[in-house]
């Protein structure tokens, strides 16, 4: 899966901050990140809360007082905690809650696998709300899909259906 995480993140952000200047790109990065755990063979440190909020209090720290990079920068740990609501990650003690609980993860699976054929439907509704994210936004016209490259920012942000 992995329109699932980018369309979950972006609608909740939206919903949640109702900034339509909030930079959406490192928060789709950060949507998406965990999934790299795969790489090392199944659900790990990316798929722990300890990782996300670690990162959230680093950038916190390192951008204090640099307000427009701190903006751009918590998308990724925004991002990366909204991936962990949205894939159900609390459902493994052990990894959601490492290394409070062990420093293994014994062949912990991945959400997203582990949840077998569930995995089809929820990855037909982000791709839904991706294309009407698309949509809503303008971003088949390349001027404005390059603005959205440039500085991240949705028009029609989410909480505006009007």
């Amino acid at each position: 899966m992995f329109f699932w995480f980018i369309g979950t993140a972006i609608v909740t952000v939206g919903v949640v901050f109702r900034d339509p200047r909030f930079d959406n790109r490192l928060l789709i990065v950060g949507s998406v990140l965990p999934i790299g755990d795969g790489l090392f063979g199944g659900a790990r440190a990316l798929h722990s809360l300890t990782v996300s909020v670690g990162l959230l209090a680093v950038l916190m720290l390192a951008t204090a007082g640099r307000k427009p990079i701190r903006k751009v920068l918590l998308g990724l740990p925004i991002g990366m905690i909204l991936h962990l609501v949205y894939d159900g990650a609390w459902n493994n003690t052990e990894v959601f809650w490492w290394p409070f609980f062990g420093v293994s993860f014994d062949d912990s699976p991945l959400p997203v696998i582990d949840r077998g054929w569930w995995a089809i439907p929820m990855e037909a509704v982000g791709v839904a709300i991706c294309v009407w994210l698309w949509r809503r936004n303008g971003l088949s016209d390349g001027p404005r899909r390059a603005e959205f490259l440039r500085d991240g920012q949705l028009d029609a942000v989410p909480d505006r259906f009007g």
